[in-house]
């Protein structure tokens, strides 16, 4: 069988990066999966783990070139890396990312020195958990989930590259424009990430006394609810700071809504709010039934 790539550079080897190393290897879609992350511990389990044929904390290490680059860092990495990756590439290389902005990415790209050997397709796959780490990692975390390519030019072999290589691994292609993406994440990813965070912040505010009760007494509800207040604090800082504006026309939108709710519990009007739950009730199953097919249980024996 032939493979699509024989040599992959995965840059950040975190829950993200390790997922895509593994799901590579066992879907022989490469010959060869190299790790670059800053962190000499990060790399060093990814070798105990057998999930790299080299990893390094520093691209110049590498003697050699790569037919693909797979960015999976904070935000406010990108503009150093692009730069480093536009002084390192010396052969034709197909570079895309899993960052959940895309507006930002792709202006880092295009201020960085030119590099016609570099081709960039930005992505975003729509997969995680809220851990991090390559010892978090698995293959399957991207099985029957969305991708989103946000192509901002015409280069149809580049993106079905890149397509291919994000379908043999499991995964549903979306094409959308840049800013339309980073919109419809800020509602359906951002928002629900913000809001988890804040919670667990009120309840951490409270005097000691209910704090630890809310904490000892959390039903199964509220640890489900704030789970997302486990993911890296750092990845989120950068997705806030680059989709700010997105951010915050949903969040306004948000924020308009969540008052009518307390106009109404004030108010007593009992018919608004139980019209509002059947309303969200049903969303709630149609988003349910779209995402049956591409669930996953995390508990699961991983690679």
């Amino acid at each position: 069988m032939t493979k699509k790539f024989n040599s992959v550079l995965i840059i950040g080897m975190g829950l993200i990066g390790s997922s895509i190393s593994r799901a590579l290897i066992e879907n022989h879609v490469a010959n060869n999966v190299y790790g670059l992350d800053s962190d000499s511990k990060v790399i060093k389990k990814c070798q105990n783990l057998n999930i790299l044929i080299q990893g390094e904390t520093e691209l110049k290490n590498f003697d050699f070139q790569f037919d693909l680059v797979i960015i999976c860092t904070p935000l406010s990495t990108y503009k150093q890396i692009f730069q480093s990756l536009s002084e390192f590439v010396s052969q034709p290389t197909l570079v895309t990312d899993v960052g959940s902005t895309k507006m930002s990415t792709i202006n880092d790209f295009k201020n960085i020195k030119e590099n016609r050997n570099m081709t960039f397709i930005p992505s975003h796959p729509i997969a995680g958990l809220e851990k991090s780490g390559p010892e978090h990692g698995f293959s399957k975390l991207f099985d029957n989930r969305y991708c989103i390519l946000t192509p901002y030019e015409k280069n149809d072999d580049s993106i079905n590259k890149i397509s291919e290589m994000w379908k043999s691994i499991g995964m549903k292609i979306e094409i959308m424009d840049a800013d339309r993406h980073d919109r419809v994440l800020a509602m359906t990813s951002h928002i629900p990430q913000l809001i988890a965070f804040s919670v667990v912040g009120t309840a951490t505010e409270l005097e000691s006394h209910m704090r630890d009760e809310v904490i000892k007494y959390s039903a199964a509800g509220f640890r489900d609810f704030t789970r997302l207040a486990g993911s890296d604090p750092v990845m989120w800082r950068d997705v806030y700071n680059k989709n700010k504006d997105a951010v915050l026309e949903m969040l306004g939108r948000f924020s308009e809504d969540l008052s009518t709710y307390q106009k109404a519990i004030r108010n007593g009007d009992l018919e608004f709010l139980q019209n509002k739950f059947n309303q969200s009730k049903k969303i709630r199953k149609e988003i349910e039934d779209i995402g049956q097919a591409g669930s996953f249980d995390p508990t699961e024996k991983k690679n």
